[in-house]
């Protein structure tokens, strides 16, 4: 059983790596690193984000023809798991086991705040509201010069990306996972549920937009219960 892991804005395959050491050896964590960061760091970024649900389907089709999966996608990551998903079937190859979508509103809520088109200074401090984006980077020029066009590039595909009418609903199970304290409405997180023709969980854990980074071995207990169960 695979899980395939989508990160946040900004985000490399790194985000995960612990998880991989906690979770049950049944499952194998293949977290996705996207183009220019981490180990792709030279190779350039999306132009939009069905090139990047593109780029994804091209890694991970090879794994997905006799295996068990699932998908998992924190904020961004959801939205590109979504897309995803109907790549995948859209390509008539077997559908996954679980969706689990992380800390995003519904898909075909409009983004009326474009942060992106922002000047470099206020749109790094709308995304350090966001939470996640440690102090020593954000005041560390120099690692604020590589960040800054990743987080843009992501921040602008996101926000510039159109939820398109879906010909089939979702024919699989989903776990939608949110911080108490984050800024979604229980309105866009409930609003998953006209995308979805399967069983549909809402988890809640404490904590704002990155509640996965202190809360991932509940959000584990949760995945190996969904795969593993028979």
């Amino acid at each position: 059983m695979k899980l395939f892991c989508l990160p946040y804005a900004g985000g490399a395959s790194t985000i995960y790596y612990k998880w991989k050491k906690n979770i049950d050896p049944r499952i194998e964590i293949r977290a996705i690193e996207l183009k220019g960061r981490g180990s792709r760091y030279g190779e350039n970024l999306y132009n939009d984000l069905s090139e990047a649900v593109e780029d994804i389907y091209k890694i991970i089709k090879e794994e997905i023809t006799n295996d068990d999966y699932g998908i998992f996608g924190h904020s961004m990551g959801s939205i590109l798991s979504f897309e995803l998903y109907h790549k995948i079937i859209g390509e008539g190859m077997p559908r996954p086991k679980w969706m689990f979508f992380s800390g995003h509103r519904a898909p075909d809520f409009i983004k009326e705040n474009k942060i992106y088109k922002l000047p470099d200074k206020q749109f790094v401090n709308k995304v350090v509201e966001f939470g996640g984006t440690p102090n020593e980077v954000v005041e560390n020029k120099e690692l604020m010069d590589l960040v800054l066009p990743i987080l843009k590039s992501d921040f602008r595909m996101l926000e510039e990306y159109i939820c398109a009418k879906k010909e089939r609903l979702i024919e699989c199970n989903v776990a939608v996972l949110f911080g108490k304290q984050d800024k979604i409405t229980l309105d866009e997180l409930k609003g998953w549920g006209k995308f979805v023709n399967k069983e549909i969980n809402f988890y809640p854990f404490e904590g704002d937009h990155f509640f996965i980074n202190h809360e991932y071995e509940k959000i584990i207990g949760i995945i190996e219960e969904k795969l593993l169960r028979k």
